[in-house]
């Protein structure tokens, strides 16, 4: 039984996202629409900080992690880009030797863009289950760097932030999250293009509820529950406005939906699900025994959805 044993995130000061108008190439009008209907006011980001030092931040704030090193076997970050570094001059070797997991096997998982947390998961586990040791466990890092113009948004849709979040995983029923369910749909005809053209744009838009409801449904029928039974839903931080679409597609109350961290953090790529969970647990919105859902979806396209009970 996968389960997330403990989860920890760091969230760098924000910045008002006017600050960004003219490197994202924002009119004035673009920019009312991102702050008024988008909801997003403000994007954190720590322009000094390296993408190691990011995850890090994150990975100290794991108190279960100290003293239980030797029983992580397993390190994995999950990337929405391909690591910008050649091998071995990836961010994971230093992570390992900071954190004195250089015993443990390590790779990067991007396949899905901003989904890949899911899957990293979901591999995770899988690593877990067949691994002769009952108690090891799976470290899996989420969060980047937004240093490049065209990582620094999705045109028209978010502003990307640099939020990042380490989690334990573990392959036994003691966790505080039980995975129930999970499901994922990748649409390849949206792979041709980094940033997509009008018609893409436009076909991604009309696919974006559908692909969703998708999901959802396949991971509460494999988790054997339905929609109504969820407390809340822990999506990915795109923008208010899509949410709204997909809670009325989905006729999902829309206050069931974790979306208190839009305004402040944007879209933090694999992250946000677990910054979410975080934040929720922290302010008390999850109860012993709630069914959940975490959502992702990633550029080129995958649609993802997770279901745990808490």
């Amino acid at each position: 039984m996968t389960s997330i044993v403990a989860v920890s995130s760091f969230l760098p000061d924000t910045i008002p996202i006017a600050r960004f108008q003219r490197r994202l190439g924002l009119s004035d009008v673009q920019l009312r629409r991102y702050q008024r209907f988008y909801g997003l006011s403000e994007v954190c980001r720590d322009p000094e900080a390296t993408e190691t030092e990011l995850l890090l931040r994150a990975a100290a704030k794991l108190a279960e992690l100290r003293g239980q090193e030797q029983r992580v076997k397993y390190v994995l970050q999950a990337r929405t880009m391909p690591s910008p570094l050649p091998y071995p001059l990836t961010s994971l070797g230093p992570l390992q030797a900071e954190l004195g997991l250089e015993h443990a096997t390590a790779f990067v998982v991007s396949h899905h863009a901003c989904a890949s947390g899911l899957l990293a998961v979901d591999m995770a586990g899988t690593l877990l289950a067949a691994d002769p040791d009952p108690d090891a466990l799976a470290l899996v890092l989420t969060g980047e760097k937004a240093c490049t113009a065209k990582t620094q948004s999705i045109p028209d849709v978010t502003v990307m932030g640099e939020g990042t979040a380490a989690f334990l995983v573990g392959a036994d029923r003691a966790g505080r999250d039980r995975m129930l369910g999970y499901a994922a749909r990748t649409h390849p005809r949206f792979g041709a293009e980094f940033i997509m053209g009008d018609e893409a744009a436009k076909d991604f838009q009309d696919l974006y509820g559908a692909g969703l409801r998708e999901v959802i449904g396949a991971a509460l029928e494999e988790a054997g529950c339905t929609l109504d039974e969820l407390a809340l839903v822990l999506p990915h931080n795109v923008n208010k406005l899509s949410w709204i679409g997909v809670c009325k597609e989905l006729r999902l109350p829309l206050e069931r939906v974790f979306l208190d961290q839009v305004p402040y953090t944007g879209h933090c790529f694999c992250a946000d699900p677990f910054i979410n969970l975080q934040q929720a647990t922290e302010l008390g919105r999850l109860r012993p025994g709630d069914r959940y859902l975490m959502t992702s979806v990633g550029l080129g396209a995958t649609f993802a959805a997770m279901v745990f009970e808490h």
